[in-house]
């Protein structure tokens, strides 16, 4: 099969691969339709972790299945089904509360497996033709058959509920401000979120003029942080008092003010001075134990330089860590469903899986309005 393959910093190719194989009676294979680009896959082509050449990117996949191991009792061959990125055993303990990017069985010495992610076990990844998808009873998600809401529904696998995740770890109410850092895809995400979950003010934090507009256009209030330290923009708009909440979604890669470096740490201790005094912060932004291409010595070790004594005396809380997507996924889908959202606002251009190497280079760059990139794999949808 043909499927997105990691070579280099800053280069991936598409060629041909072994197909994958039904390993256990709980497997099912899926012929792939949509498979996303994310920005936590730019962490890998950057060469930013320790992604070794040959590992097969994809996480956010969709497609009907097509072959149905004999263990399996719930799906059927040609269910159309999307995929949390998270690969899930189901019965760990903590599988069993809800806790599946934290899954004890699937990747044996680390809480967590994905597919096509360095670290994140031996789960080859979905920008290709085909998926094997393990313990598939309980990680694929059934959606209605057809081609409807194709868009919307591959945003699923990730994004949508991992922006839903950073306003659930900062407890987002309704008639609460909100700053959400960050107007990438995750980020626009989180603001929509907390729009759905009744927010009454959302500030929206970036440099990109196409994704400050694209908050606008969903609602929320942007803010440039290169014209001004967004948290004092933010708190001449709440009367000096900041947000309720706070969301990161931008994580370690994060840029100084007049964007000319990266500083790490400063979109944590920019949340802390935005949030008012015992407000929540949401930290789905993505942060690393190690990092080749870290600012300093600290930052390459994932050791940051954070404000926990200002945290501490205006009495925040903080929660951290990847999106638990089946928490979330079901309802989100129906949501869809039902029109009460529509993620895919997100989604700037859909291609075929043969223009994946100028796609991650464009979305690397943030240039021609690259925000968010659908590959449809042999698909009627590609164009």
């Amino acid at each position: 099969m043909k499927a997105v393959v990691y070579e280099e910093p800053f280069s991936v190719t598409v060629k041909e691969v072994q197909d994958p194989q039904i390993q256990h009676p709980n497997d099912v294979l899926v012929r792939v339709t949509s498979t996303a680009i994310c920005g936590s896959d730019l962490h890998m082509y950057e060469g930013r972790t320790a992604a070794q050449a040959g590992i097969v990117f994809g996480h956010e996949n969709l497609g009907i299945i097509e072959e149905v191991g004999d263990g399996v009792t719930s799906l059927s061959q040609g269910d159309r089904v999307v995929m949390p990125f998270n690969v899930a055993c189901g019965f760990c303990k903590n599988c069993l509360v809800g806790k599946t990017g934290f899954c004890l069985t699937v990747n044996p010495g680390f809480a967590g497996g994905a597919y096509g992610y360095v670290a994140m076990g031996p789960f080859i990844g979905g920008q290709a033709e085909r998926l094997r998808v393990p313990y598939a009873d309980f990680n694929c998600l059934k959606l209605p058959p057809g081609e409807e809401f194709e868009t919307d529904f591959v945003l699923l696998a990730d994004i949508f509920p991992t922006g839903y995740h950073g306003c659930e770890l900062a407890l987002v109410s309704p008639g609460e401000s909100v700053a959400v850092y960050g107007a990438g895809p995750v980020g626009l995400m989180a603001a929509y979120s907390a729009l759905l979950r009744g927010a009454a003010k959302v500030f929206s934090v970036d440099r990109v003029p196409e994704r400050l507009a694209k908050a606008e256009e969903m609602g929320a209030i942007p803010i440039d942080f290169t014209k001004g330290d967004p948290a004092e923009q933010i708190k001449e708009q709440t009367g000096g008092e900041g947000t309720d909440k706070g969301v990161d979604a931008v994580g370690y890669q994060a840029q100084s003010h007049d964007a000319s470096h990266e500083e790490p740490a400063i979109v944590l201790n920019e949340l802390v001075e935005t949030v008012r005094p015992t407000g929540m912060l949401g930290v789905p932004g993505l942060y690393v134990p190690s990092d080749p291409g870290g600012p300093d010595e600290h930052a390459k070790h994932g050791q940051l330089l954070v404000s926990i004594g200002r945290m501490f005396e205006k009495g925040q809380q903080m929660g951290t860590g990847q999106c638990n997507v089946k928490r979330y996924n079901r309802q989100l889908r129906d949501m869809i469903i039902a029109g009460r959202a529509k993620p895919s606002f997100v989604v700037s251009h859909e291609l075929p899986l043969d223009q994946a190497p100028q796609a991650y280079e464009k979305f690397d760059k943030r240039i021609e309005g690259y925000t968010k990139v659908v590959l449809h794999p042999g698909h009627a949808l590609a164009a």
